[in-house]
């Protein structure tokens, strides 16, 4: 799959820059920035040819005949977004269950312009005791990669400052649908 991934990405046009931090068995990996669902098709064959299985998050509805069995076996997990369903504390028991789990969040959390980022990747990665790895696609370079690892260190404001800093300047797809604000 690596290989076919990788194929893919070239005859697209697209680089992989970066090592994915294997030394961590366990992490958060966000995407950004996400306006479109090529970003998906994209960062998932990025991640591919990195060598990171991955599971993502993504909303049950999507879970349906005949999208359903083939988005479990790419890596997804369905989510229930109209819920208050202690989701935080659920993705914190997936990490305790497993040896080595990479789990990727876009924390726009939609295509769409947001007003600002949902803070869950944090909340999950401070719970969970794992690194958030920042991990992007700039279309106007046709460019994805692993960017810094930050370990949450509680403060949000000041972490944000960090992620922050990474994302400015990162082309999407739908640029005016990009922002970067936590509210």
């Amino acid at each position: 799959m690596r290989r076919i991934a990788r194929l893919i990405l070239r005859l697209s046009g697209w680089k992989i820059k970066g090592e994915f931090p294997f030394q961590y068995k366990k992490s958060v990996v966000i995407e950004a920035p996400h306006t479109s669902m090529w970003d998906f098709v994209f960062g998932w064959l990025a991640l591919r040819t990195l060598g990171i299985q991955v599971k993502f998050l993504i909303k049950k509805e999507m879970f349906v005949w005949p999208l359903g069995y083939p988005l479990r076996k790419l890596g997804g997990i369905p989510i229930d977004r109209h819920r208050n369903n202690r989701m935080v504390s659920y993705i914190s028991e997936l990490f305790d269950k497993h040896e080595s789990l990479y789990i990727t969040i876009t924390p726009e959390g939609t295509r769409k312009k947001v007003e600002h980022w949902k803070k869950g990747f944090y909340y999950i990665a401070m719970h969970a005791r794992v690194p958030v790895v920042l991990t992007y696609l700039d279309y106007g370079k046709k460019e994805g990669g692993v960017g810094p690892v930050l370990w949450p260190s509680g403060d949000f404001q000041s972490d944000w400052q960090i992620i922050e800093t990474f994302y400015r300047g990162k082309k999407a797809r739908h640029p005016e649908r990009f922002n970067l604000s936590t509210g």
